[in-house]
Order: C-alpha cells, then sequence, then structure tokens
C-alpha cells in the first residue's frame, strides 16, 4: 500500500474538527505515494496489487505520483540534495515539536518513507488528533505495514468519509481483499469519481473481475490521467471487440506442404506469418489482432502507445504486433526491442522473426536464444527449424525438446516432423500422438497421414475428423480426399466446400471440378477464381476454360487491323501457362496462332512439348514446317508420335510418302491407325493401301 492522500484537514466526522487556518494542499499525501516503493519495507503496493502479477512490468506502480511540494513551507522535492532535505526536515521538526499540525504531518510522512515506524507513528497520531486527514491516511499505511491492517482500516475510512480519494482507493482494496466486494465497490467508485486514477483503476479491476460492460469506462478514466497498466487493459479489450468483429480483424494462413499422395501436410511451426495460431505469433491468448489501423483495433493502438512509452514492456509489444502486421517493420523493431530489452521473452522472440524476414539470421537466432533461455517455446522451436534447416539435427532435437518442456506443443509436434523426414516413423507417429493428444490440430492431420499412408485408414478418418473439427483446413481437405476415393462425391463435396470456405485452393478447385460437371457454370465460376486466384493452374486453365466456351471463336485478322487485345480468358490461360501448365501454353500457343502472332505461337507450343506435351509438339510440328522447317517438324512429329499422337503419325507418313520412303510410310500409317481416333484412322487406312499398290505395281 503506497502513501496516498491529498493534505486536506478532516471534515467533521465526530472524532475530528477542522483547524482554522489550515489550507489544504493536496500535494503532502502525493509526494510520498512514489517514495515508498523505495523504503525497502514490505509495503503492497496499490499499483502491483492493481494488475496481476503477470501485468506487472517494473518495480515502480503505474500511477503513482512524482514527488511534489513536501508541503507549503518549502519546495523540496527528490531531486534536492541530502544537504537542503535534512534542513528542510529540522525545519519541520521544529515547528512539529512546537505543536505546528501541517508539520507534524509532513514529518510523519517523511519519517514512514525513511522507514521509521516508531517515529513517524507519534507524529502522524499528532497530527491526526489535530484532524488532518493525510495525516490519517499515512497512520493507515503505516499501521498496514506494521501487520494491523484492520486498525489501517479505520483509519482509511476516516479519511474517506472526509472527503480524501486516495484513503478510499485505500479502503477499497483492502475491502476487496477481505472478500467484501460490494463494500469494495463503493469506496473505489468514491475515490473514482473523485477523479483518482488508481482508484479508477481498481474499480475497472474489480468489475472486469465481474464481467460487468462499466469497467472500460474506468479504465478509460485512470488512462487519460496516464496510468499506463490501464491504457494496456484498456487496449487489450478494446483487441478483444475486434476480435468479435470480423470487420475488423482477419486471420492469416499458412500454405502446406504437397505430399506424394495428394494428402495435405502442415510446414514446421512456427512459420512466417505474424499471425496467430499454432505458429510463429502465438502468444498464449493473448495476442495482438491482425486488422487495419481503425475502429477498435486503431484505437488500442494509441492506448498501447501511451502505456509503452511510460515503459509497459507488454504494451510495446503488442503496438509492435500491430505494426508488423500493417508493415511498419522499422517501428516494430523498434518497439520489440524496446519490449525485449525490458525482458519480455516474446518480443525477443518476435524481433528475432523480424531480423529473419530481413535476411539477418545470425542476429535473429541471438535475439531467439535469448527469448529461449528466458522460457519463451515458440524461441525454442525457431532456433529448432533453424538448426534443422543447416542440417543439425541434433541440436534442432534439442531445441524443440526444449520447446515442449516451455509448455509449447509445437515442440511435440516439430519433432514429429523432424524424426519424419529422417524415415524415423515409429517415434513421428509417438510425436505426432502426444501433440495430437494435445490438441494440435496438425499434428492430428499429420498423424492421420501417416497412418493413411501405412494403410490405416479406418485410424486415420477419426484424426482427420478431430483436426477438422478444430479448425484444420488441410484436415478437413483431406477428408474430402478420403470420401472421394470411396466414391462417396456428396460427403467429399462437404468437406471441399468446408475447406474452401476457410480459403483452401485445391478445395475451391475441387469444388468449382464438381460444380462444372453438374452444369453450374456460374458458381463454378466463382469457385474457380478463388483457387486460381490462391495460385492454382489448375484452376486457372479451367476458368479459362470457362470463359472461352462463353466467346466466340475469333476470325482471322484482317489486313492492316491491328492486333487485337488479349481477352481474359486469355490472361487466364497464360498465367496457367506460366506456372508450367502444359494444357494451357498449347492453348496460349493456339490463340497467339489465331492472331497470327506466330513467334509467340511457337514459344508456348515449344514450351508445352519440352514439358511432355504431345499436342504442344504436334502443333510446333505444323508452325515449323509451314515456315518451311520440315526436317525439325519431323522430329517434334515423331516426339508426338511416339507420345500417342495419331495425327502426328499420319503426318509423318505423309511427309514419308512425299519423299518416296514407302515402307517407312507404311510404318507411320499403321502407327496412325493404331492410335486413332477414328478419322485419322481412316485416312491412314487409306494411305496405306494407296501406298501398298505403289510398291507392288
Amino acid at each position: 500500500m503506497v502513501f496516498m492522500g491529498d493534505r486536506a484537514t478532516l471534515l467533521e466526522t465526530g472524532r475530528f474538527a477542522r483547524q482554522r487556518g489550515q489550507e489544504p494542499d493536496s500535494a503532502v499525501e502525493a509526494s510520498f505515494a512514489a517514495a515508498a516503493a523505495g523504503t525497502g519495507a514490505p509495503v503492497q503496493r496499490t499499483g502491483d496489487l492493481d494488475a496481476p502479477p503477470s501485468d506487472s512490468d517494473t518495480a515502480t506502480p503505474d500511477g503513482d505520483p512524482a514527488p511534489e511540494s513536501t508541503g507549503p513551507e518549502d519546495g523540496t522535492t527528490d531531486a534536492v540534495d541530502a544537504a537542503d532535505h535534512a534542513e528542510s526536515e529540522a525545519r519541520h521538526r521544529r515547528a512539529a515539536d512546537a505543536g505546528d499540525t501541517a508539520s507534524m504531518s509532513v514529518l510523519g510522512a517523511l519519517l514512514l518513507r525513511r522507514g521509521d515506524l516508531d517515529g513517524a507513528e507519534r507524529y502522524l497520531r499528532a497530527a491526526t488528533a489535530d484532524g488532518d486527514r493525510a495525516a490519517a491516511n499515512n497512520l493507515g499505511v503505516l499501521l498496514h505495514q506494521r501487520g494491523y491492517p484492520d486498525e489501517a482500516a479505520g483509519w482509511w475510512r476516516i479519511a474517506a468519509v472526509a472527503g480524501s480519494a486516495a484513503a478510499a482507493h485505500a479502503l477499497g482494496r483492502h475491502l476487496r481483499e477481505r472478500g467484501d466486494e460490494p463494500g469494495a465497490e463503493y469506496w473505489l467508485r468514491q475515490s473514482a469519481e473523485q477523479g483518482h486514477a488508481l482508484g479508477a483503476y481498481a474499480l475497472a479491476d474489480l468489475l472486469e473481475h465481474r464481467s460487468d460492460v462499466g469497467a472500460e469506462r474506468w479504465l478509460r478514466a485512470a488512462a487519460e490521467q496516464g496510468h499506463r497498466e490501464a491504457a494496456y487493459r484498456l487496449a487489450r479489450a478494446l483487441e478483444r471487440k475486434a476480435v468479435e468483429d470480423p470487420h475488423e480483424a482477419f486471420g492469416l494462413g499458412r500454405s502446406p506442404v504437397r505430399t506424394g499422395t495428394g494428402l495435405r501436410l502442415p510446414t514446421v511451426a512456427p512459420a512466417p506469418p505474424a499471425g496467430g495460431g499454432e505458429g510463429r505469433s502465438a502468444l498464449d491468448g493473448d495476442s495482438p489482432v491482425a486488422g487495419p489501423a481503425a475502429g477498435r483495433v486503431g484505437e488500442a493502438e494509441q492506448w498501447y502507445r501511451q502505456a509503452a512509452a511510460r515503459g509497459h514492456r507488454r504494451a510495446a509489444l503488442h503496438l509492435g504486433a500491430i505494426l508488423e502486421q500493417r508493415g511498419e517493420l522499422k517501428e516494430a523493431g523498434r518497439w520489440y526491442l524496446t519490449s525485449a530489452k525490458d525482458g519480455e521473452a516474446r518480443a525477443a522472440c518476435a524481433l528475432g522473426f523480424l531480423l529473419r524476414d530481413a535476411g539477418d539470421e545470425e542476429s535473429a537466432a541471438v535475439w531467439w536464444l535469448r527469448a529461449a533461455q528466458d522460457g519463451d517455446g515458440n524461441a525454442a522451436n525457431a532456433l529448432g527449424a533453424l538448426h534443422a534447416a543447416r542440417g543439425e539435427q541434433q541440436t534442432a532435437e534439442r531445441w524443440y525438446r526444449a520447446a515442449m518442456d516451455a509448455g509449447d506443443v509445437n515442440g511435440a509436434y516439430n519433432l514429429g516432423l523432424l524424426c519424419a523426414a529422417q524415415d524415423r516413423i515409429p517415434q513421428a507417429e509417438q510425436w505426432y500422438r502426444r501433440a495430437a493428444y494435445a490438441g494440435h490440430r496438425e499434428a492430428a492431420n499429420a498423424l492421420a497421414v501417416l497412418l493413411l499412408q501405412a494403410g490405416d485408414h479406418t485410424g486415420a478418418e477419426p484424426w482427420f475428423s478431430k483436426a477438422a473439427e478444430a479448425g484444420s483446413v488441410d484436415a478437413a481437405f483431406n477428408l474430402g480426399i478420403l470420401h472421394a476415393g470411396r466414391d462417396e462425391d456428396r460427403t467429399a463435396l462437404g468437406w471441399y466446400e468446408r475447406a474452401a470456405a476457410a480459403g483452401h485452393t485445391d478445395a475451391a478447385l475441387q469444388v468449382g471440378i464438381a460444380l462444372l460437371r453438374d452444369g453450374e457454370d456460374q458458381e463454378a465460376e466463382r469457385h474457380l477464381r478463388c483457387a486460381a486466384g490462391g495460385g492454382s493452374a489448375e484452376a486457372a486453365f479451367r476458368l479459362a476454360g470457362v470463359l472461352d466456351a462463353r466467346q466466340p471463336p475469333p476470325g482471322p485478322p484482317a489486313l492492316g487491323e491491328p492486333m487485337p487485345e488479349k481477352t481474359e480468358c486469355e490472361e487466364w490461360y497464360e498465367r496457367a501457362a506460366q506456372q508450367g501448365h502444359r494444357r494451357a501454353q498449347v492453348r496460349v500457343g493456339m490463340l497467339a496462332a489465331a492472331r497470327g502472332d506466330v513467334e509467340n505461337a511457337a514459344h508456348w507450343y515449344r514450351e508445352a512439348a519440352e514439358a511432355g506435351s504431345r499436342n504442344g509438339a504436334f502443333n510446333l510440328g505444323l508452325l515449323l514446317a509451314r515456315e518451311g522447317s520440315e526436317r525439325e517438324a519431323a522430329l517434334w512429329w515423331t516426339r508426338a508420335a511416339g507420345a500417342g499422337h495419331g495425327r502426328a503419325a499420319l503426318r509423318l507418313a505423309l511427309l514419308a510418302a512425299r519423299r518416296g520412303e514407302l515402307t517407312e510410310g507404311q510404318r507411320w500409317c499403321a502407327r496412325a491407325v493404331e492410335l486413332g481416333p477414328a478419322e485419322v484412322a481412316e485416312r491412314a487406312a487409306r494411305l496405306r493401301e494407296a501406298l501398298h499398290q505403289e510398291l507392288t505395281a
């Protein structure tokens, strides 16, 4: 409990009388409020009581006023040298011994600050007897230090009834500790309504504990008076409200790793994004909201700034996270650094990620090490991932185990990934199970994939379901694959739709394909656009096909006309082609050829052919033959025919016949008849018969 009060004379209470000529001086009790922290006495300070232990950042409680005037007779401050203090004390002692009430109150407070409780008590009791309410309040502090809380409360009650906001605050805190919440609320409200910052904060804390909506009002009142813990908690409250508003909070997901089975496994945690979840920026339920700097989040940022500027390390951490989310990395790094230097392990971890993203892995490792040594599991995971990427598997495993020992379930999950990468499947399954049983949804998904790869479909499905119900988008997609493999198309589509709604690219593609199959082109287009926008080349190709089917085929450009602009469908074909989609490359080449752009057409046909497309090879051969390069055209037709392209085989037969190579022509005719289609087979058969007759003539 700190020295609090407003140095006003007690009003009539039946016990105290106002002294004539004595003017109120609110600075006396305030001058000793901060000083109590340095006495070493077993005083329970107001700032520390107001905040939960985990929210207390420094040794100085928020809201304690700075030392001001010690009384009406001198202007002494804590910055004055020891000689001036001694002279001031001597003057007050002489005046107090002469019976001056104000000096007795000031001297008692000075002695109390020094820890001389016996000397202080005599003067405080004397001043209290003369009706000084500041002395009554500080006498309560003294008695509280001595272990007489009930007697202390009596003096605080007397001062509070006389109008002392500080005493009302102290009394309210005392009653709350005794479990008398109604009484505590009454006195804290009295203090808060008089403009006492600590009273407003303590009242807000009490109301928030009861989930009373009025808590925010008093947090704001305390914050507006410079109370840093109130500013921090007000910002947190505003962020929690923003989470409930989808327009003000956005989540960012990670792209999982594609496995050979078509199932999806997530990347190592922690992952690059700053958003929450089971990765990098998980703040154990205390994570910043991702979203725009507007509305509640914008206001929260302002209060974080106020608290951080006053040295609140958690406020600095959250402010850094908001700035990082907004892309203001330089300023975010400054606040992370400030918080980390003050001992906030999570800020050191976040600073490490910021440095890693900037390409400075060595500096990142230094901060991760500092955070991990302070017990931050996320930083230990980051160190594990760093060493794993360097091939230092044993060191990586040690840090993953450290993360797990720190209570971070990602440690067990990452150990599973590490073992799986080393083909230590039984150990991987063990770690996945441990993380999955602890509620790690991606570990449950990974465990299900492992079981499915081992042929245990029965064991895999419940884990997929558990992961999907817990919010794993990959697990929902994998359930779709599982049901599709059983020909349970409707059930599969339901899981695909669920994953697609959460932004899963491949799931959106599967939904789009299903809708196309059912003839629902408009709805299919919507899902294909989502998937194509997410980077799916197949979705871009299919979307282009939907758009292409709606427009009439372009005619050849008239002589002298400018080359027509690319349509939207061609832009989607090109996007897919640039991602290596062979069918899209062929289609882009065809559209370019139709516009008369031979060079571009040849480029895309060649890209497709070299990637293994028989249609690309055939079309490239046609283009080269028209340009007079029959020898190179024959090479590409040979490659296409070898891959099963009947028309290419027919072209080779015609080419051989024209050269007089009748036997070679017959051989290619036979190949064309074998490959088809029917029209090609019929023409090849007629050509073969003609060649046969020529040979037997």
